[in-house]
Parts: structure tokens; C-alpha cells; sequence
């Protein structure tokens, strides 16, 4: 988050605008939402891609979980990242 502290703290403030009028901050959710996400999984790649080749590959999907959790304390609605609320 440091190394993108201005994205993540747009995507912070149209986050917590969504959850209180999702109509309202919708397409700027989605907007920022692409980018926080994509540097989310680039993360997450680091994070979990050398141990899914290694011997701890098993636990690869489970550090991926949890790393996931610790995203969505910080932004309970990531996951609605691209859902269209209205037609």
C-alpha cells in the first residue's frame, strides 16, 4: 500500500462512499477498483508464487486466503469489484 499510497487512499474514499450509496460511487468504485485489484493479485503472485513450487506448495492456497482476509478487513466490499448494480 505504501508503494501506491495515493491509488490506495482514492479507492479508500470511493469504498467507503459505495458501502453507504453503491448507485451513487459505482462506476468510480469499479474504475479504481480494477486497479487496486490488479495490484492486489500482483502482490499476491509475489506472495504465493515461490511457494507453489517449492515443497510448501500445499500451503500456498492457504497463505493466498489469508492474505485475501487481511484485504478485505481493510476493504469489505473488494470483492464487488465489477458488479453492475444497475442495467
Amino acid at each position: 500500500m505504501e508503494k501506491n499510497e495515493w491509488l490506495f487512499g482514492e479507492f479508500k474514499k470511493v469504498h467507503d462512499g459505495y458501502m453507504l450509496d453503491p448507485q451513487k460511487y459505482e462506476e468510480q468504485f469499479n474504475k479504481l477498483g480494477k486497479e487496486v485489484v490488479d495490484e492486489i493479485r500482483e502482490w499476491e503472485r509475489r506472495l504465493c508464487g515461490f511457494s507453489e513450487k517449492g515443497q510448501y506448495g500445499v500451503f500456498s492456497s492457504k497463505l493466498a486466503e489469508k492474505f485475501w482476509n487481511e484485504v478485505r478487513a481493510y476493504f469489505p466490499k473488494i470483492d464487488f469489484v465489477g458488479v453492475r448494480l444497475s442495467g
